[in-house]
């Protein structure tokens, strides 16, 4: 039988940032709600939550870079809204999000969830951000959790995975 590793577990111990974009504000308020809250049912106390507000979602990936050099957290979280209009605006800055927060994750070995909504209109984003069922800041709080749980797990099984030295310094609180 393999062996099977994941990021279950609560969430407790663990600390989180929360990056909020402004801009769409009732979108992002929404999904910052949904994250606290799943956050708080992990097991996380107010105390090991960070949330950090950026005027728009271009500027999540630097300060999730800034965040992530601190070593001060176990996983980030974005959170944001782009709603397509009537320019090609929406697709530049859908693109260079994307990447500039993958590449906070695979530069520091970091859980950098992706929070941020790319919706064709305000109806989209709406349904997408707790109006209805659905909260996206919710799930993506979640994905922290596990992730935050696996890497810690990545970073402690003997003979199974070489991790990186940045990734492997202590953390401070």
């Amino acid at each position: 039988m393999p062996t099977v590793i994941e990021g279950t577990g609560a969430a407790a111990g663990l600390r989180f940032a929360i990056i909020r974009s402004r801009f769409n504000e009732d979108v992002t308020k929404r999904l910052l709600e949904g994250a606290l809250d799943a956050l708080r049912v992990g097991g996380v106390r107010n105390e090991a939550i960070d949330v950090v507000i950026v005027p728009g979602a271009f500027e999540i990936p630097l300060v999730a870079s800034t965040l992530a050099r601190s070593h001060r957290y176990d996983a980030l979280i974005c959170l944001g809204a782009v709603i397509r209009g009537e320019t090609p605006h929406f697709d530049y800055i859908s693109a260079e999000v994307s990447r500039g927060i993958a590449r906070v994750a695979y530069d520091h070995g970091l859980p950098v969830i992706f929070g941020v909504l790319t919706a064709n209109t305000d109806a989209q984003a709406d349904a997408r951000s707790g109006i209805g069922k659905t909260n996206r800041g919710y799930e993506a709080a979640v994905s922290a959790i596990e992730m935050a749980n696996l890497m810690k797990r990545l970073t402690t099984v003997p003979g199974r995975v070489r991790v990186a030295r940045h990734v492997a310094r202590k953390r401070t609180r």
